[in-house]
């Protein structure tokens, strides 16, 4: 086995999802968002990952879908989101978005992943449950994990004065297949 494996998104995928709320939420977009431009990067001490680094370029983002609200987005509407995101998350100053693992554990289903994500400049501990699956010549992997907005200095974004709110808590899901000689 190499000593450590690269992924990106020629590998898999990598999304963020919405949900709405407040008085008014029914008329609000559930969005599915694409960060297209990402990196991971696995380090291996014989069979075992021993770390994990995931870096996003920021201004990757793009409006995927979106579910719900009165009528569908336009393509200058998803711009308009993406604009907003990019603003909410200052790209300009903050261009990357990183999560770096030092523990990994292995679990009935997977590997537990701990460390630290950072978003805007703040830090905080993160834990990722990754499932794998063995596909014989390759390996599948996926993840599902909520982040807070607030926790990362991100001010979820409103309209009709507080009546329709991204929510605070968002979906990140990642899945990648690799091939076990890579």
């Amino acid at each position: 086995m190499t000593d450590s494996w690269t992924l990106d998104a020629a590998d898999g995928e990598l999304q963020l999802r919405t949900a709405v709320k407040g008085r008014a939420a029914r008329m609000g977009h559930r969005l599915t968002i694409a960060m297209t431009r990402w990196r991971a990067a696995v380090r291996w001490a014989g069979t075992d990952p021993v770390a994990a680094e995931l870096t996003v370029e920021v201004g990757s983002f793009g409006v995927l879908s979106s579910q719900g609200g009165v009528k569908g987005l336009s393509g200058p509407e998803k711009a308009l989101v993406r604009s907003n995101a990019l603003s909410s998350l200052g790209a300009d100053r903050f261009p990357e978005i990183r999560f770096t693992a030092d523990v990994i554990e292995e679990t009935k289903n997977g590997y537990r992943l701990s460390g630290t994500l950072e978003i805007r400049g703040k830090q905080r501990e993160h834990v990722i449950d990754l499932h794998t699956e063995d596909l014989g010549d390759s390996w599948r992997m996926s993840a599902e994990s909520t982040v807070r907005q607030t926790d990362y200095g991100i001010k979820p974004y409103s309209l009709l004065m507080g009546s329709v709110q991204v929510a605070d808590d968002v979906t990140l899901s990642f899945s990648a297949v690799h091939a076990k000689d890579d």
